[in-house]
């Protein structure tokens, strides 16, 4: 099992930055990809981000280029460098991971609002 505690969201003006932090404990193969989801109101869940153990990233092309995905293995934790934010990146950000995709344990999430 893993468990999963995300942080760093918050209230932010467009163009603005924001970081946030996933942190995990529990099994370590649990953690072998980790990934950033997000969900705005009357939408899916969507990927937006996913790093593998080994640092590998991909992104989905909405974030491509203004967002970084990063993880510390020694700490456990992954992290989400958000830049030049949109009022469309308002969303519930949700930290997954697991052994073969990013979809095994969740986090709670944490809000994230960007203002015009």
């Amino acid at each position: 099992q893993v468990q999963l505690v995300e942080s760093g969201g918050g209230l932010v003006q467009a163009g603005g930055s924001l970081k946030l932090s996933c942190v995990a404990s529990g099994s370590i193969t649990g953690t072998n990809i980790m990934g950033w989801y997000r969900q705005a109101p009357g939408k899916e869940r969507k990927l937006v981000a996913r790093i593998t153990r080994g640092g590998a990233t991909a992104y989905d092309l909405s974030v491509k280029g203004r967002f970084t995905i990063s993880r510390d293995n020694a700490k456990k934790t992954m992290f989400l460098q958000m830049n030049k934010l949109e009022p469309e990146d308002t969303a519930l950000y949700t930290c997954g991971s697991g052994w073969g995709s990013p979809d095994n344990f969740w986090g709670q999430g944490t809000q994230v609002t960007v203002s015009l």
